[in-house]
C-alpha cells in the first residue's frame, strides 16, 4: 500500500520538484547528454554492450561515493575476475569522474528516476545479478524491484548521522518497509549499526566494516596518483613556497581564506593560496569576490597552460581532480566547517600526506573528526581567529604538521581492510553462502 501511494503521488511530487531540479542541472551544466537514461531509454550500442553479461550493479550518488564505488568493484573484481559493472550515478559530475577512472568492464550510466515503469525498463535491460548501494542511496521501487526479481541488495559504506536518524524516525512508518528490503548493511561504525537497526533493518543484516572511503588500502595508488598527475603544477611552483590549500569550501569560505592569507603574508612572503571550490559553478561569484580583495588569480586550467602558478591565488575549476592537487599544499583547510554545517571528507589530504585544520562543523563526519582530534591527527578550531593562529603555527613548524599527519594514518588505520571485508560479503552474498 505505501509503494503504491508513493507511485500515485510521485508524478505530483516530479512536478513539484522539476523546476529546482532543471535549474540546478542547468547551473552545473551537460546536463542534456545521455538524458534519456534517466528515463531507462538506452542507445543500441549499450543495449548491445548490456546484453552480452549479467552485471553487478553499482549506485554512487556523486564525486565521493563514485571513488568509493570505482574503490569497491576493484576488490569485488579480485574475488570474480570476470566481473562486470554497471555504475550509475546521479550527478553530471559524478558521471564525468565515473566515465574518466572506470576500466572497460564498468559500464558508466546515469541513474534511473525511481518510478516503477523506469525502473522496471532499467532492470530490464541492466539485468543485475546483484545491487550495491553506495551511502544510504535507497529508493522504494529500486529495492521492490530487487526483492521481486529476488536480486540480492547491499548497502555499503552505510554511514547514518544521529540527524538523519531523527529525520527518518519521524517517517519510520513510510520507510521502515523499503529498508526492510535490504540483504545487508556494510557500516562504517557501531553507531551506524545501533541506528540502522533502529530503522527496521534486521541485526543479523548488518556488518560492521569500518569506511572504504577511510581505507587506507589505497595509499600507494595516491602516491602514484601525485607522481603522474600535473606535473607541470609541481615543477613550476617555487620549492619554498608554502601553500594553503582550501578543499571543497562553500560559500563564504574563500573570502576567510583569502582575509588569512593576506595577514599571513606579512609573515610568510613567498604564501600561495589554493582553493577548490565544493560547487565549480561558483568559480565567478568567489573569483570576483578576490579580485574585490586586490588579490591576482587565475584559474587552474589557464595556470597549467601557461606553466605558471606563481601568482596569489590559485582557482581549481575541475571537477574530480582534487586528490591529484592536495600533494601541492602545505596546510589544507577542510570546507563546509567554518560558514556552513556538515563538513567535507578530511581523508583525501590525510592520504596525500597533508595535515588538516577544520572549523566547528563536521557534522558528516564526527565521529572521524572527533577520532582525528582526540588521537591528535587533525586541528580543530572554534572560529576565524584560531583558524588563522592554527595555520599560522603549521607553517612555521614542519615538525608539527609532520606528527599531525602520522597521528592521522594510525586513525584510519583502524578501517584498514574496509573495502575488501565489504567486497567478501558482497561475493558472498551473490553467491547465497
Amino acid at each position: 500500500m505505501i509503494r503504491f501511494i508513493y507511485n500515485l503521488l510521485w508524478p505530483l511530487g516530479l512536478l513539484f520538484f522539476l523546476p529546482g531540479y532543471f535549474t540546478k542541472m542547468l547551473r552545473r551544466g551537460g546536463y542534456r547528454e545521455k538524458f534519456g537514461q534517466r528515463l531507462g531509454i538506452y542507445d543500441r550500442r549499450l543495449r548491445a554492450r548490456l546484453s552480452k553479461q549479467r552485471s553487478t550493479w553499482l549506485h554512487a550518488v556523486s564525486v565521493g561515493e563514485v571513488n568509493v564505488a570505482l574503490k569497491l568493484a576493484n576488490a569485488l573484481r579480485t574475488h570474480e575476475p570476470d566481473l562486470h559493472c554497471a555504475l550509475t550515478t546521479t550527478t553530471t559530475t559524478g558521471f564525468a569522474l565515473a566515465r574518466k577512472n572506470a576500466p572497460l568492464w564498468i559500464e558508466v550510466m546515469y541513474t534511473p528516476l525511481d518510478y516503477w515503469p523506469i525502473m522496471r525498463r532499467a532492470f530490464s535491460f541492466i539485468r543485475p545479478v546483484c545491487i550495491v548501494l553506495v551511502e544510504a542511496e535507497i529508493w522504494p521501487n529500486l529495492a521492490a524491484e530487487a526483492h521481486a526479481r529476488r536480486i540480492p541488495l547491499a548497502l555499503v559504506n552505510a554511514r547514518l548521522s544521529a540527524r538523519s536518524e531523527r529525520r527518518y524516525r519521524q517517517f519510520r512508518f513510510f520507510i521502515a518497509p523499503t529498508f526492510r528490503l535490504l540483504d545487508l548493511v556494510c557500516v562504517p561504525e557501531k553507531e551506524d549499526a545501533k541506528r540502522w537497526a533502529a530503522l527496521g533493518v534486521s541485526q543479523d543484516r548488518i556488518r560492521l566494516t569500518g569506511s572504504i572511503k577511510y581505507d587506507p588500502a589505497g595509499l600507494d595508488q595516491v602516491a602514484e596518483i601525485q607522481e603522474t598527475a600535473h606535473p607541470v603544477s609541481l615543477n613550476h611552483l617555487e620549492p619554498e613556497s608554502p601553500v594553503l590549500f582550501g578543499g571543497s569550501t562553500h560559500r563564504g569560505e574563500e573570502e576567510v581564506l583569502a582575509n588569512i592569507f593576506l595577514r599571513l603574508r606579512q609573515q610568510f612572503p613567498s604564501l600561495r593560496l589554493f582553493i577548490a571550490p565544493r560547487h565549480v559553478e561558483r568559480l565567478r561569484e568567489i573569483r570576483a569576490q578576490l579580485d574585490a580583495l586586490r588579490l591576482q588569480v587565475t584559474l587552474a586550467s589557464e595556470a597549467l597552460a601557461h606553466r605558471e602558478l606563481n601568482v596569489d591565488c590559485l582557482l581549481l575549476d575541475t571537477t574530480g581532480e582534487l586528490q591529484r592537487w592536495y600533494g601541492i599544499a602545505t596546510v589544507v583547510f577542510i570546507g563546509k566547517s567554518i560558514t556552513a554545517h556538515g563538513g567535507q571528507n578530511p581523508v583525501e589530504p590525510i592520504l596525500a600526506g597533508k595535515p588538516v585544520v577544520f572549523g566547528p562543523h563536521m557534522e558528516n563526519f564526527a565521529t572521524l573528526a572527533k577520532a582525528l582530534v582526540s588521537k591528535k591527527g587533525a586541528i580543530q578550531v572554534r572560529d576565524i581567529d584560531s583558524l588563522e593562529l592554527a595555520i599560522a603555527e603549521l607553517l612555521r613548524d614542519s615538525d608539527a604538521r609532520q606528527r599531525l599527519v602520522q597521528s592521522a594514518h594510525e586513525v584510519l588505520s583502524e578501517h584498514q581492510g574496509a573495502t575488501m571485508r565489504a567486497a567478501m560479503l558482497i561475493h558472498e552474498l551473490h553467491l547465497g553462502l
